[in-house]
């Protein structure tokens, strides 16, 4: 049986409030919405994933104490680019066009 964040006793895995201190125990009433809470008055977003790359756009960043998407950041893990996108997809794809059949007409041209 999991235990209340804040006055540590006995919950049902499915309880959306805590029935002793009525502590709110999972995001937005939904029972399958887990709600990640910070300990000893530090921050979740220090220890991220999507604070660490950028990607997150929760309104109480930096300073969430709760957070329902939150990820811990692994000591092992190396934090890359999540959406990379390779240097001829950022190209203008008309340019790319108009480049492509200019070099066509001109080796048309010499043959």
């Amino acid at each position: 049986m999991p235990t209340c964040p804040k006055c540590k006793s006995t919950v049902a895995r499915d309880a959306i409030t805590c029935s002793t201190c009525y502590a709110v125990l999972k995001a937005h009433g939904h029972p399958g919405m887990p709600l990640y809470r910070a300990e000893n008055g530090e921050f979740l977003c220090a220890t991220c994933v999507y604070d660490a790359d950028d990607s997150c756009n929760f309104p109480k960043r930096p300073e969430a104490n709760t957070c329902t998407l939150y990820q811990k950041i692994d000591a092992n893990q190396i934090l890359e680019p999540v959406y990379t996108i390779p240097w001829w997809r950022k190209m203008n794809r008309f340019w790319a066009v108009i480049a492509l059949l200019l070099t066509i007409s001109i080796l048309i041209s010499f043959l």
